[in-house]
């Protein structure tokens, strides 16, 4: 017998010559074999899946699983087929087995966490959930193809998320009311600003345009001070009803663990409680009301008191800056000033320096020219006189006027001089005849030449002669 499965569905083949199963699509059976044909396609599983957080507080959380065999995986075919084929998907037997899987996973995810966890973390706790079941189905061959967790629903007797609606209620009344407030303070504050204002421009009609900018900006700065002091005390008040929230929120924890715990005999009395905590946070909220409207009217008179306190500093300090402004400018004036002196004065000994530096280089360069003009010239003049060069000497002497100039120098050494002249005489003798005569006529004549010269001598230095050589007559006449 040949058996072909439709496209969603699978045959599974046990018997003769088959160790295990066989999954196929079409096949022959045999005598000795049997088969069963599974669908496919996935499920819907819808639960109300009741846990507790870790704060023992119970919840509803309703969920809708998509599930079925893994198509893609053999194995995973291979355990489907053995474990859950036989059975019916819609059956209860398939659905306890799901139901069960999910419903643990689920309570031990959710008493590790906190109501406020799994509320505000819905995203994550799905995936976790989904996660951890998967992790169960694999062992069955099924795969989660999409999982839907609903919000969450509060078990009859637990009313948390009531009363966390009633909450933000309360929270979104009193926050109206605190925006009113804020709208009516800014108002105010609105107000006064704009009175001041207008005398701070009447006292500022006959100010310069730069002073005006100052304050202005002055103006500014405050502002934005004003407006952080406003946003730091809105913050203050926020934080302080969050903390009250919390309070709150533990005080109804607490009240709920005790009515999980009294008999049904005190409920009238818890509900009398209820009632006496709720309109006791009425009054505490009419309270925080009235402390807001006293809050803002102190802070109107005490922001204008701020204002004109800082506009004051603001010009005092300015007068300041603009006195030390002033100085400033006058040193810088004079700094520039004196170092423009210098720059002129360094300009024009540059100017001279560079003039004479140009003058004693022409000089030098004149000066070069003449030498190697004269060079040539006497180059050329030694050739001319056939390279004498004693000839040459005298030519330039005698062209340049040397022996006129020597002459009058040795006639300017003379001048002056008065030089006396004596002449003396041998008395008429001649020479004798014979040679002992002509002997002692020279020794003669040597003796008559000793007085002119002892004279001359005196005269001309004022020294005389030795006692045993002789005397100088007084007189200058001849012997």
């Amino acid at each position: 017998m040949y058996i072909v499965a439709s496209p969603s569905e699978y045959l599974v083949i046990s018997g003769i010559g088959i160790t295990d199963i066989k999954l196929a699509k079409k096949a022959w059976i045999f005598p000795g074999q049997s088969y069963i044909i599974f669908d496919m396609s996935p499920v819907n599983y819808t639960f109300e899946v009741q846990a507790m957080s870790s704060e023992k507080l119970p919840f509803m959380l309703p969920a809708v699983f998509t599930i079925g065999p893994r198509i893609d995986d053999t194995p995973s075919l291979h355990k489907y087929a053995k474990l859950i084929s036989r059975h019916d998907k819609l059956s209860s037997h398939v659905k306890e087995l799901v139901q069960g899987i999910i419903e643990g996973e689920t309570r031990v995810l959710a008493a590790s966490m906190t109501m406020e966890e799994v509320f505000k973390g819905t995203k994550e706790f799905k995936q976790e959930v989904f996660e951890k079941v998967q992790l169960e189905l694999n062992q069955f061959g099924l795969l989660i193809y999409n999982a839907n967790v609903k919000q969450l629903v509060d078990v009859p007797g637990h009313e948390y998320f009531s009363y966390l609606g009633q909450k933000t209620q309360m929270e979104a009344a009193n926050q109206a009311k605190v925006d009113v407030a804020e709208a009516r303070k800014k108002g105010e504050i609105g107000s006064k600003e704009r009175e001041g204002l207008t005398l701070q421009n009447a006292a500022k009609i006959d100010a310069e345009t730069k002073i005006y900018a100052t304050k202005r900006e002055g103006e500014g700065k405050m502002a934005e001070i004003k407006v952080k002091a406003e946003v730091k005390v809105y913050e203050n008040v926020r934080e302080a009803e969050v903390a009250e929230a919390n309070a709150e929120l533990a005080k109804k924890k607490a009240g709920w663990a005790m009515e999980a715990q009294v008999a049904e005999v005190e409920a009238a009395k818890a509900v009398a409680l209820r009632d006496a905590e709720l309109q006791t946070q009425v009054e505490r909220m009419n309270a925080l009301t009235r402390t807001e409207k006293l809050k803002s009217e102190f802070l109107s008179k005490a922001s204008v008191e701020y204002e004109t306190k800082v506009q004051e500093a603001n010009w005092d300090l300015y007068n300041k800056q603009k006195a030390a402004e002033a100085t400033l400018y006058q040193r810088e004036k004079e700094a520039k000033a004196q170092k423009a002196v210098a720059e002129a004065e360094f300009y024009a000994r540059q100017q001279v320096a560079d003039g004479e530096f140009y003058a004693k280089k022409k000089e030098a360069e004149g000066l070069i020219a003449l030498g190697q003009a004269q060079g040539a010239y006497l180059r050329n003049l030694l050739d001319a006189v056939g390279g004498n060069y004693a000839a040459m000497r005298d030519f330039m002497m005698i062209n340049g006027s040397m022996f006129q100039e020597i002459a009058k120098i040795n006639a300017e050494a003379v001048r002056g001089l008065q030089p006396k002249i004596s002449i003396w005489t041998n008395g008429g003798i001649e020479g004798g005849d014979g040679g002992s005569n002509g002997a002692m006529k020279e020794v003669a004549g040597v003796y008559k030449m000793l007085p002119p010269l002892f004279k001359t001598v005196h005269e001309q230095t004022g020294m005389l002669p030795p006692a045993w050589m002789g005397t100088l007559p007084n007189s200058g006449s001849n012997n």
